[in-house]
C-alpha cells in the first residue's frame, strides 16, 4: 500500500471525516468496548448493518459527511467508508480511504491499522451475492476480484468528494423505516 499522507493524518479530521461531531463521538463511545480489534469490529458491524447502502434501498439521499451518514442512516459505499473511518479515528485507530475500479465504476473502501497490520475492509453492506465480514488479519472486500488502487488516502480525493457533493438532492425524503 502507498500512503498519500503522514501517519498522524490517518487519525485526523477533515471536511468529510468529521470525527469531532457529537454524533460521531457518541457512537464511538457507545461502541468502544474491549480492545482495538473488538472496537474496529463493532464499528464495522455498525456501519455495515445500521447504515444501508442507498442503492440497495432506493434511497435518493447522498450524504457524504460521516456524521450525516450516521444521522441519516444511508449512504453510498464512499460515504459508508467515510463513516467507518470517522468512527475508527474517533476510537484512536488509524484509518484511511481506498478505492477499487471495475468497468469504469469506482468503489469506496476502508484501510485500517488493526493489530499492527493494515487491512482493507468494506463496510458496503450485505445483499444477495455480497457477504462482507470484518477481519483483523486479511482483506475482506465485497468485490474481491476487482483491481484495488494502491493508495490509502487520509481524506477523500477532491474528485470523489466533489462528485458526491454534486449529486442531485431529493425533493422529498423517503418514508422512515419501520
Amino acid at each position: 500500500m502507498d500512503f498519500a499522507a503522514a501517519p498522524w493524518d490517518y487519525l485526523g479530521a477533515s471536511e468529510a471525516i468529521d470525527i469531532e461531531h457529537p454524533l460521531v463521538q457518541s457512537t464511538a463511545a457507545k461502541l468502544r468496548t474491549g480492545d482495538d480489534i473488538a472496537y474496529a469490529h463493532a464499528a464495522f458491524d455498525h456501519v455495515r448493518d445500521q447504515v444501508p447502502h442507498s442503492m440497495d434501498t432506493g434511497d435518493p439521499r447522498v450524504p457524504w459527511r460521516a456524521s450525516d451518514v450516521l444521522d441519516q442512516r444511508t449512504g453510498l459505499c464512499y460515504a459508508k467508508s467515510h463513516a467507518y473511518v470517522a468512527l475508527l479515528r474517533a476510537g484512536g485507530i488509524q484509518a484511511g480511504l481506498c478505492y477499487q475500479e471495475s468497468s469504469g465504476i469506482l468503489h469506496g473502501l476502508t484501510a485500517a491499522l488493526v493489530d499492527d497490520r493494515w487491512v482493507l475492509l468494506d463496510p458496503r453492506g450485505n445483499k444477495p451475492g455480497i457477504d462482507v465480514q470484518f477481519s483483523p488479519s486479511e482483506n475482506r472486500l465485497a468485490y474481491p476480484d476487482d483491481p484495488i488502487h494502491p493508495t490509502v488516502y487520509a481524506e477523500p480525493p477532491d474528485t470523489v468528494l466533489e462528485g458526491l457533493k454534486a449529486m442531485p438532492k431529493p425533493t422529498a425524503l423517503p418514508a422512515p423505516l419501520q
